[in-house]
């Protein structure tokens, strides 16, 4: 959530800087809901005053011994005419809170201007796409082949979009969660495991809600989601509380499953792992002060990048433009994977700087002295890394021209010792 105050005092600048966003706010209906909501308040403020005026004439009338019963029929009056006034009050209220929390985060100056994912800009890459000299099969083929993947079986238990994963692919999918929790630990993360069901408070928090409502599952009880991502309960964990300097940065590290709907066709994402209603991820979570909070993020790359250099798989690292950031986001940098079966680089981190925006309406703050005056802290969140599309590298880079995976070496020993997958 933006700051109100910047909201009207520079809404030329923020509609400026949302321009290039596609963002569908409409301002005069915003401007005209803030008018009314101010005066509003105004207006109970001023009948609350009055009426706490005249509760005072009308002690100090009684203690006296004098008539205060025309000044009580006032202050009746008074009573009855501030009840009225929170009615209106509260529903333009609403309104104005709703359409707060559908105005995307501003970009980052640095953002690069665009339209959308044509228009992002390559910072770097690592590692040199393999040669094969066979033509390379998509991750499907080879797990459906080796008998670790089995999507058919998988869509008669739960439909389309669902992965059983067996023997060998099992126990790749496990052995990556653990190499990767081990690696951001060792990295200075604090391990936590979340609950996987969350309230509406929480995906509120995060800016999940209300815009992507859709994109949710929502369990039987209309206030618990299952999560989308772990940074739904891992920002959470301070939600509504004040820290201490001292505490920051707050970095958390989370195994879990994530849960969305994944409406329409995306081509060749339809099949295979790449884009699934349930999927394993590692999550990581920063809370960090305002002034560093752009050196974390790049730590937070970092730290997604050690996965894959350790796994030696090539990757890049791309800046996404205004037009294709995330919500909640002011900046995010996503890394993109190698696929030598669909010959072209797919994303499988996404790592992003939210500024204060989750942590207005999750109200994180932070006091940077014992009695200052609180503010709120930075918050930020990676995947470190999405464990399915991971296992979609190793599958179509490690692949074999007899069928065969060969396992990473650094992987091995979470693996059994597992060389070869065949």
């Amino acid at each position: 959530m933006l700051d109100v105050k910047l909201l009207r005092e520079q809404l030329d600048l923020v509609k400026e800087r949302l321009g290039s966003r596609a963002a569908n706010i409409d301002w005069e209906e915003f401007t005209a809901v803030d008018r009314q909501r101010r005066e509003a308040l105004a207006e109970l403020e001023k009948l609350k005053e009055k009426k706490n005026r005249l509760s005072a004439e009308i002690g100090k009338l009684k203690k006296s011994g004098g008539d205060a019963s025309a000044l009580m029929s006032q202050n009746e009056g008074l009573s009855e005419a501030i009840r009225n006034q929170e009615g209106p009050l509260g529903e333009v209220e609403e309104r104005f809170q709703n359409l707060m929390l559908l105005i995307p985060n501003l970009p980052h100056e640095s953002v690069p201007t665009g339209a959308d994912a044509k228009d992002n800009r390559e910072v770097r890459r690592w590692g040199d796409p393999r040669k094969f000299d066979f033509t390379p099969k998509n991750h499907w083929e080879i797990g459906e082949e080796l008998g670790i993947l089995d999507f058919a079986r998988a869509a008669k238990i739960s439909g389309a979009r669902f992965v059983l994963y067996l023997d060998q692919g099992a126990l790749l999918e496990r052995g990556l969660i653990n190499f990767m929790l081990d690696s951001h630990t060792q990295r200075g993360y604090r391990e936590t495991l979340p609950p996987f069901l969350v309230n509406r408070d929480s995906v509120l928090g995060t800016a999940q809600l209300p815009k992507f409502e859709a994109d949710l599952f929502r369990t039987m009880d209309p206030e618990l989601y299952l999560i989308p991502t772990a940074e739904v309960p891992l920002t959470n964990i301070h939600r509504g509380e004040i820290l201490s300097k001292e505490d920051l940065p707050i970095n958390y590290v989370a195994y879990t499953p994530c849960f969305r709907r994944e409406a329409g066709s995306y081509g060749q994402d339809v099949r295979g792992l790449i884009r699934q209603h349930q999927f394993n991820k590692v999550e990581m979570v920063k809370l960090t002060e305002a002034l560093s909070s752009y050196d974390e993020l790049e730590k937070l790359v970092a730290d997604a990048e050690e996965i894959l250099r350790q796994l030696e798989i090539p990757y890049r690292v791309v800046e996404l433009c205004t037009g294709d950031l995330g919500f909640a986001a002011a900046k995010t940098y996503d890394l993109e994977v190698w696929l030598p079966g669909q010959g072209t680089y797919r994303e499988i981190s996404s790592c992003s700087n939210c500024e204060d925006f989750q942590a207005r309406r999750a109200a994180i703050r932070y006091r940077s002295e014992k009695k200052g005056r609180p503010v709120f802290v930075h918050t930020l969140n990676g995947s470190g890394l999405a464990v399915g599309r991971t296992l979609v590298a190793l599958l179509e880079n490690y692949q074999q021209k007899n069928g065969t995976v060969v396992v990473p070496e650094v992987l091995r020993p979470y693996v059994r010792g597992l060389k070869h997958i065949g």
